[in-house]
């Protein structure tokens, strides 16, 4: 997870099963103009998922913004698929009653919607009501993960995303963009992870004086990994800059972008 918009890059599946029903909940990339093969490859994962054979579309706006330009070609995009569309204004813990209202008001006039869902991802607010509500729009069918498992995105990716999600958060809007995080190696005892930046001062700032940057965000990922693969393991991060990676073909491959 980042603060910093336009930082997911991959197709992710998070799955939620119960006793009868299951769901398999897509996040994807934010629609871009693309400016480089990274971003070409996010819009053109975003076209080919809404393409598939979808029950359902979750439309979510943030209730502390007012909905822009953005928001409004999203909904135009997504309500001209004539799938179920529900919105979904997250965000509302801490607010006043009368803005919410207002930002509900604003998100119902996006297009017609099958629902409209006040929430807190944060708190989880509103979230049993939302999922229920998810739930009573899917076709009957077959399970197409076992219970249990909650993504089908791979070991190797969760952990580079999770140094990733610490050093968007420690460098802020320094580097974001810039930067990505690869798993070179793992075993045992050992999580071997490399961090690119696209220019040496990039480097520099994710390095930080003495070291100190890259070693505050090896602490801050190591508990989340270490939870991951179920023990503890010596977390070893490598700075490295890679001038116009995004540009790179092969490299987006083996990254797996």
């Amino acid at each position: 997870m980042s603060r910093v918009p336009h930082t997911t890059r991959h197709r992710i599946r998070g799955v939620w099963t119960s006793d009868d029903a299951q769901l398999v909940v897509v996040d994807l990339p934010g629609w871009q103009k693309p400016i480089d093969p990274l971003t070409s490859r996010m819009r053109d994962r975003v076209e080919e998922t809404i393409a598939d054979d979808l029950d359902v579309i979750m439309l979510v706006v943030s209730a502390r913004e007012r909905i822009g330009a953005g928001d409004r070609y999203v909904a135009r995009r997504v309500f001209a698929l004539e799938i179920p569309i529900v919105i979904v204004v997250n965000k509302v813990d801490r607010l006043k009653a009368g803005h919410i209202a207002t930002q509900m008001k604003a998100a119902a006039a996006l297009g017609g919607f099958h629902a409209l869902h006040p929430v807190s991802a944060k708190t989880g607010d509103g979230i049993d009501e939302l999922r229920a509500d998810l739930v009573s729009l899917l076709p009957e069918g077959p399970l197409y993960y076992p219970a249990g498992e909650i993504t089908d995105m791979p070991l190797e990716a969760r952990i580079a995303e999770l140094v990733r999600e610490q050093a968007l958060r420690l460098t802020k809007e320094e580097v974001p963009h810039a930067l990505t995080a690869e798993l070179v190696e793992i075993d045992d005892r050992r999580v071997h992870v490399r961090l690119y930046t696209e220019t040496e001062s990039q480097k520099q700032i994710l390095i930080g004086k003495g070291g100190q940057m890259v070693r505050e965000i090896g602490r801050s990922a190591r508990p989340g990994i270490e939870q991951l693969v179920g023990h503890p393991v010596f977390l070893e991060l490598q700075v490295k800059a890679a001038p116009k990676w995004r540009r790179n073909e092969t490299m987006l491959e083996r990254l797996g972008l």
